[in-house]
């Protein structure tokens, strides 16, 4: 299978055996220092000016190199501030509170060009009687110019290991520091954001908690599908999306956890379908067998917009504002 993950492995897992069967598997909680070290990502990168084939060197144009293989990762501008990696895991060791998480999993894709980290937050939810939410923030980021540094929060389904996307107005998704500018400044602000990370899942237990005492049946239940979707699917529309409605409808009875007596046939139940398929049954345009390009369409892609869209359905419905 082709995964996309950085040459050499260079990846740490705790617990279950992530869907490319890659890293270093740790038998016990990540610190920081352990994680960056058991993903091999202790790596550094710097910058290097560019050069036409005939040796002019292109004004205010940068590529980014990781300085242990050599490889080219990206053109950046004179702007351009490299954040480390083992900076950007100090800020997230700040930011998560010494002692507090649980590192699950970190590594780099491509040639190093991009990072991850996930860690798991204490004190899990308990939605419904035996369904159970953990919390984690992951943080990301990428030494090839296309994307910031970024850390949000990212709620996961224990009994089907659906991430939950949800957006909520009063409390802060996340932040984003941009490679320019005062990086200090930026990082110190985000720590105080990030601590407002009680807030955030203290709100979405709110929510969830309510989408369990909506009922569905099954004309509701249509309805909240045909606006996740974007559409009022009939008999007339297209086979992708009345297969992609009885899909949903398919997961909303019968989907992991939605067949207990405290979920089935609710708003949580629906909700829930939606995450399951866009995390694991919703095919994406040139995804091939890059399991990589799966994991980013659910964080970052069109996965991620129809849980958030989603998710916003279902505020609407139990009447919260968000």
């Amino acid at each position: 299978m082709s995964h996309n993950i950085m040459e050499g492995r260079r990846m740490f897992f705790v617990g279950e055996k992530p869907w490319h069967g890659l890293g270093t598997e740790l038998d016990h909680p990540a610190t920081a220092v352990e994680a960056i070290e058991a993903a091999k990502l202790n790596y550094l990168v710097g910058q290097t000016p560019i050069q036409t084939a005939e040796g002019k060197v292109i004004p205010r144009k940068y590529a980014t190199v990781n300085l242990e293989t050599g490889e080219p990762l990206g053109i950046v501008g004179e702007n351009y501030q490299i954040i480390q990696n083992v900076e950007a895991f100090s800020f997230f060791d700040v930011v998560v509170g010494e002692g507090q998480a649980i590192y699950h999993t970190a590594g780099a894709l491509g040639k190093g060009e991009r990072i991850w980290l996930l860690a798991k937050l204490p004190k899990d939810m308990v939605v419904a009687r035996e369904d159970v939410v953990e919390k984690y923030i992951a943080l990301t980021t990428s030494h090839d110019g296309l994307s910031s540094l970024k850390a949000y929060f990212t709620p996961v389904r224990v009994v089907c290991q659906n991430t939950l996307t949800a957006s909520l107005r009063d409390a802060k998704d996340g932040i984003s520091i941009r490679h320019c500018g005062d990086i200090k400044g930026k990082i110190d602000e985000a720590r105080r954001v990030l601590n407002l990370s009680v807030n955030y899942y203290e709100k979405f237990e709110q929510i969830a908690k309510q989408m369990v005492n909506v009922q569905l049946n099954a004309e509701k239940v249509n309805s909240y599908f045909d606006k996740v979707l974007g559409a009022d699917v009939t008999e007339e529309s297209s086979t992708r999306l009345q297969n992609q409605k009885d899909t949903l409808v398919h997961l909303f009875e019968y989907g992991k956890g939605n067949d207990r007596p405290d979920v089935r046939h609710t708003l949580w139940a629906g909700y829930n379908a939606v995450t399951e398929y866009a995390d694991h049954y919703r095919a994406f345009k040139n995804e091939g067998t890059d399991g990589s390009l799966r994991l980013k369409n659910i964080w970052f892609g069109s996965s991620a917009q129809l849980k958030d869209k989603a998710f916003k359905e279902a505020v609407s419905l139990v009447g919260l504002r968000n």
